[in-house]
């Protein structure tokens, strides 16, 4: 069966499963991101809405034991400072080249939005909150996966010590290499969504995205967004227009 075959099938396969899903999933509501009209967009809210329905809110993925890590390629944005990486921001760029450059003493990472509390938490605020080390397996888009260990606070606990206000859905993520996303809160709650600042025992390399990334085990690791700088809480969700994952033909869900 060659590709030609094999697209047709599986659009008329989606378009049933979003038939099965009803209006709910179609469109978008303040609980789904949009379709745009597109049978694939409808097919992923599909995976979302089920995913919700049949697994438990905190169901954990497997841990590892220290044996089972595994060598892990740093990949896409290896150093947002550097003016040669294609994805390179020149908004932001110069700015994480300075902070690099002092050894992240100075870099602040700004929680806002629906928080009583909003401010900025340096490196060593984050190592202050209480730390979580988990050892999880990266399951990457392009096919391969890597067993590494991550250590810093979980999102909860920093939304916690920020106030997050009732009225929350989302939480935005806005990084130093231009990239922006956002996860519902049941992920953003997840007891092991954590700010990594350590990997394998050591502080986060620069390529893996230092000096904090995010680690959302539960989805696909395009979803653990490196080189983090600001994070919104936000009752509305945003897609993020041409800079998101969804116009640029992503899933927002990636669910694992």
């Amino acid at each position: 069966m060659d590709d030609q075959d094999i697209l047709p099938r599986r659009q008329a396969l989606l378009g049933g499963l979003a038939t099965l899903g009803g209006l709910t999933l179609t469109g978008c509501t303040p609980e789904n991101p949009p379709t745009y009209g597109n049978i694939l967009r409808v097919a992923d809210n599909f995976t979302y809405q089920a995913q919700r329905l049949l697994l438990p809110r905190n169901a954990r993925v497997r841990e590892f034991d220290h044996a089972d890590i595994t060598s892990m390629p740093a990949i896409g944005t290896t150093n947002p400072g550097d003016a040669k990486e294609p994805s390179y921001n020149p908004a932001f760029g110069e700015t994480y080249d300075r902070l690099r450059k002092g050894g992240f003493a100075d870099w602040r990472l700004e929680v806002v939005g629906l928080v009583a509390r909003p401010g900025v938490y340096s490196l060593t605020d984050l190592k202050r909150l209480p730390s979580r080390t988990q050892i999880t397996r990266h399951t990457c888009e392009e096919g391969w996966s890597s067993i590494a260990q991550w250590t810093g606070p979980t999102l909860a606990d920093l939304l916690s010590h920020a106030g997050m206000l009732p009225a929350a859905r989302y939480v935005n993520f806005r990084t130093f290499d231009g990239f922006v996303d956002n996860l519902d809160l049941v992920d953003a709650l997840h007891p092991q969504t954590i700010l990594a600042y350590g990997m394998n025992g050591r502080d986060l390399p620069i390529g893996h995205g230092a000096p904090a990334r995010l680690r959302v085990e539960t989805q696909m690791g395009y979803k653990s967004l490196k080189f983090l700088r600001r994070i919104e809480v936000v009752r509305a969700f945003d897609d993020f227009g041409k800079d998101g994952n969804i116009q640029n033909g992503w899933s927002w869900y990636a669910g694992i």
